[in-house]
């Protein structure tokens, strides 16, 4: 089925926007005009496709709590209808609002919007069921490590622009939690691409701000309404080399509890993004493959190695350092209750591997 092209308020390219010479200033406002802004603020997103359904996602604000009608259907026109509802939008998930939509024809692509008690509505979204049985092409756009202040998401907007793919994979660190000045530096980073809050994520408030602020980006926007994105979470969306009970970049007698930070940071990707509240799931791609989602990070992970600080037990002497290293790879490097997943998530793995293999699947 040939992909559709919605049209929005965001299908300018930044080539015509480059043209227009209005660029720079709308791009550099962005971050603080969408924080004080009222209804769609951050335009469509879909995600955790299926063979009959998807999540679709929305961010509208009002004075108070309100239900936004949603719609799906096989024309651009939402001449034919196949399924609608309603769904919250409230400040207590920050405005964000999802519904998961089901009942739809596999293998398919779908328009989706949704509509404000005043008859407002949102930009026009796509989204692409799974498909079953035989598979002769799939195609997956893959992206990872989307840091903003380093530069502008151009490959987000070359993938918009081809228009081709069934699905987007984003690997995880959709965003880093840092203050501004120090990934990237101050001389690394790029003018034009501020991020808010200037300090770092800490707290929910900072978290649901960052992704407001990386959200502001049209070619993001863009991306996440012509795809379903499924997305990985990796350490930086909660603090960098994070395991489940602390990370390299969180201090606790500075910071507070690790415990309070990474439910701030999950409850903030649960709003902000068209993911499900499952740490892990299985996406079953025809007779193709079985994409796995996995959770290596906060859920199970043990607190990781550092290899620089087994080497200084040499004490600088070459020969002591090896050894020492030697004895690492020997000893704790093999101990067999460090885990990356824990033992919960890598039954569910292990079966799912079987199975997917006894299905005769090619991945």
């Amino acid at each position: 089925m040939t992909k559709p092209k919605p049209s929005s308020a965001f299908a300018l390219s930044r080539r015509s926007l480059f043209q227009l010479g209005i660029v720079g200033g709308a791009l550099a406002a962005a971050p603080l005009a969408a924080q004080s802004a009222k209804g769609f603020t951050h335009g469509v997103a879909s995600g955790e496709p299926g063979p009959s359904g998807a999540l679709l996602w929305t961010r509208y604000v009002g004075g108070q709590e309100i239900d936004l009608q949603w719609e799906v259907a096989r024309d651009d026109g939402f001449g034919q209808v196949v399924a609608s509802g309603t769904v919250a939008a409230s400040p207590d998930r920050d405005w964000c609002a999802k519904a998961a939509v089901t009942g739809l024809e596999p293998d398919s692509w779908y328009y989706y919007r949704f509509i404000a008690p005043d008859g407002a509505m949102s930009c026009t979204g796509s989204t692409r069921t799974l498909p079953v049985g035989r598979v002769e092409t799939f195609r997956m756009a893959v992206v990872g490590c989307s840091n903003k202040a380093f530069g502008w998401f151009n490959a987000y907007a070359h993938i918009a622009e081809q228009g081709d793919f069934d699905v987007v994979l984003h690997t995880g660190d959709y965003f880093y939690e840092y203050p501004i000045g120090t990934y990237p530096s101050p001389e690394q980073a790029l003018a034009g691409r501020a991020i808010a809050p200037d300090h770092e994520t800490i707290a929910l408030a900072d978290y649901r701000e960052r992704f407001a602020s990386y959200r502001s980006d049209p070619d993001l926007q863009r991306l996440h309404q012509l795809y379903p994105m499924i997305h990985v979470s990796d350490d930086h969306e909660t603090a960098n080399d994070s395991y489940a009970l602390g990370a390299e970049n969180h201090d606790p007698a500075t910071e507070g509890s690790w415990d309070v930070r990474k439910r701030a940071a999950q409850q903030a990707r649960s709003e902000w993004l068209p993911v499900s509240d499952e740490p892990w799931a299985a996406y079953e791609i025809g007779d193709l493959a079985t994409l796995f989602r996995l959770e290596t990070r906060l859920t199970a992970r043990t607190k990781p190695f550092d290899l620089g600080d087994i080497a200084k037990r040499g004490g600088g002497d070459p020969a002591k350092t090896l050894a020492a290293l030697e004895a690492f790879r020997d000893g704790e490097w093999r101990d067999p209750s460090r885990t990356l997943m824990g033992e919960v998530q890598e039954g569910w793995l292990a079966d799912g591997l079987k199975t997917s293999r006894r299905s005769g699947k090619t991945w």
